[in-house]
């Protein structure tokens, strides 16, 4: 079953750099770095706002938990938003390429 990892980053080269190690250890196959978007949030009581680089991440159900850990791990905010979920539909093409990254059993 395939699965998406939704997360901002604060810049483009850090959200490449955490891509480019989830690649490395076969957690997610493709990220796709979507491009500069506008946050506007509220933290900690206050508002705020600010450009963020938007990623989104494919991967297969069986290491989504492994990857948004690993994914809160590498990532620069103190609280990061990561937010992964199983698809209910995929291609078969799809499916099967990220079915490699399924561990062996």
């Amino acid at each position: 079953m395939s699965a998406l990892i939704y997360a901002p980053f604060p810049d483009r080269e850090t959200a490449r750099q955490v891509a480019t190690q989830l690649l490395d250890e076969k957690l997610i196959a493709c990220a796709n770095l979507l491009g500069a978007m506008e946050s506007l949030y509220e933290w900690n009581g206050e508002r705020g706002s600010g450009e963020e680089i938007a990623v989104l991440m494919k991967t297969e159900a069986s290491v989504l938990d492994a990857a948004v850990a690993r994914l809160e791990s590498l990532h620069p905010y103190d609280t990061p938003a990561v937010l992964g979920w199983k698809c209910d539909a995929a291609g078969a093409a799809t499916t099967a390429w990220l079915g490699a990254l399924r561990p062996a059993q």
